[in-house]
């Protein structure tokens, strides 16, 4: 057998037999909390009871996610245009002038609109 072969079953052992014991162990180690409010479940900043699954919920937690996603997500267009800059030339600088305004231009338009205003 070679020594590969040796190392990387002797790894994968250790690790089948470990990781258990530890996980196993952990649960007789660690801290025990037998606090009702701490086993709770929490989500979000939204405390979560059994109540009726057509409950009202606040829709502004999925409007701020969807702003971070779109704002997020342009960020990726952003570094492959500063990779290939000197490529594209004066051509690319003046599309992402115009990108960077339109981002401008929704972020401002957020802003105004009070979107992200909780009160």
């Amino acid at each position: 057998m070679s020594g590969s072969l040796l190392l990387a079953s002797s790894m994968i052992l250790v690790l089948v037999i470990a990781l258990p014991a530890l996980f196993h162990l952990t649960r007789y180690i660690g801290a025990k909390s037998d606090n009702v409010r701490k086993n709770e479940p929490y989500e979000g900043g939204v405390r979560l009871t059994h109540k009726d699954a057509f409950d009202v919920f606040n829709v502004k937690f999925f409007i701020v996610g969807i702003i971070f996603l779109i704002f997020d997500v342009e960020v990726l267009f952003i570094f492959p245009w500063a990779l290939n800059l000197r490529e594209l030339g004066f051509f690319g600088i003046a599309e992402m002038v115009v990108f960077v305004g339109l981002l401008v231009g929704g972020l401002i338009y957020v802003y105004k609109s009070r979107i992200l205003r909780w009160i």
